[in-house]
C-alpha cells in the first residue's frame, strides 16, 4: 500500500501572499450570474484564482497550527469545502457558494465531523475566522454543559480571561431561557450552563485578506480560540 507524502503535498502550492483580488472579483460575478453555464465558462478563474489561493493559505497555516494544536489536520485538499451547493431541500436553487471556506477538524475524523474545529471563510465584504461548536447536538450539549459543571474554573480562565474577551466578546451566543434541567437555578454556572453554542471568531475586510499578513493574522486568532476547542473536545 502506498501513502501520500505530506511533503510533497505542500510543494504542490505556491506561498500564500494574500488572497488575490481576482478572487474577490469572481466571487462578486459568481453571485451575480449564479448558474452553471456561467461557471462552466469561468471555472479556471476559479481554480486560479479562488480555490488555489485559498489552498495556499490552508498549507501557510500548517507550521503555525503545529505549535499550538497538532492534533488538527489542516489538508488542502480534504479542509476545503465544495463551491457547489447541497440545494435538495433549500428553496434557494442558486448551484454555487459566493464565499470560498476550509474546516479544519481533528486528525483522523471525516470532514463532516461535528465536533470542536476551526472554520476559516473568504468572501466579498467580509471573511471570518472562528473555532468552537457552532450548533451542538442534544448530546454533546449535555457533555459540554456537564464539563463546566464539574470544571468550571477551567472554562471560566478561558472565557473570562483578559486578551480572549478583548478579541471576541460579546460572544451573541444563542441561550436557553431557564436552567436545563439536572442543574439548579441558583447554580454559580447557570448563565453558560444556559448557552446553546459554543463558537467565537473575528471578521475581516477584503483589504485585509488581501495582505501576506492575512496568514499571521488567521493564525494569532486561531491560538486564542485553541483553549475553548481543546476544553470542548476534551468533553466531548
Amino acid at each position: 500500500m502506498k501513502f501520500a507524502n505530506p511533503l510533497l503535498e505542500i510543494e504542490n502550492y505556491p506561498p500564500f501572499d494574500g488572497f488575490p483580488r481576482e478572487g474577490i472579483n469572481f466571487l462578486k460575478q459568481l453571485k451575480r450570474n449564479n448558474n452553471r453555464e456561467w461557471f462552466e465558462n469561468h471555472k479556471q478563474e476559479y481554480e486560479n484564482f479562488a480555490k488555489l489561493p485559498m489552498q495556499s493559505l490552508i498549507v501557510s497555516l500548517r507550521p503555525h497550527f503545529a505549535r499550538f494544536a497538532p492534533e488538527f489536520d489542516l489538508n488542502p485538499k480534504r479542509s476545503l469545502f465544495r463551491i457547489y451547493r447541497d440545494i435538495r431541500f433549500s428553496p434557494d436553487k442558486t448551484p454555487y457558494k459566493t464565499h470560498v471556506a476550509a474546516h479544519f477538524v481533528l486528525r483522523g475524523k471525516p470532514k463532516g465531523f461535528m465536533g470542536s474545529g476551526y472554520y476559516m471563510e473568504i468572501a466579498p465584504g467580509e471573511s471570518y475566522v472562528g473555532g468552537g461548536i457552532y450548533i451542538p447536538d442534544g448530546d454533546q450539549l449535555k457533555r459540554i454543559r456537564k464539563a463546566i459543571a464539574l470544571r468550571s474554573e477551567e472554562f471560566l480562565s478561558i472565557v473570562e480571561n483578559k486578551q480572549f474577551k478583548k478579541t471576541f466578546a460579546p460572544f451573541g451566543w444563542s441561550t436557553l431561557k431557564r436552567i436545563p434541567k439536572g442543574f439548579s437555578d441558583d447554580h454559580p454556572m447557570a448563565e453558560w450552563l444556559k448557552c446553546k453554542q459554543f463558537f467565537v471568531g473575528r471578521v475581516w475586510t477584503e483589504t485585509q485578506t488581501m495582505s501576506s499578513r492575512f496568514v499571521e493574522d488567521v493564525a494569532d486568532v486561531c491560538e486564542k480560540i485553541a483553549p475553548l476547542v481543546q476544553f470542548l473536545n476534551s468533553a466531548l
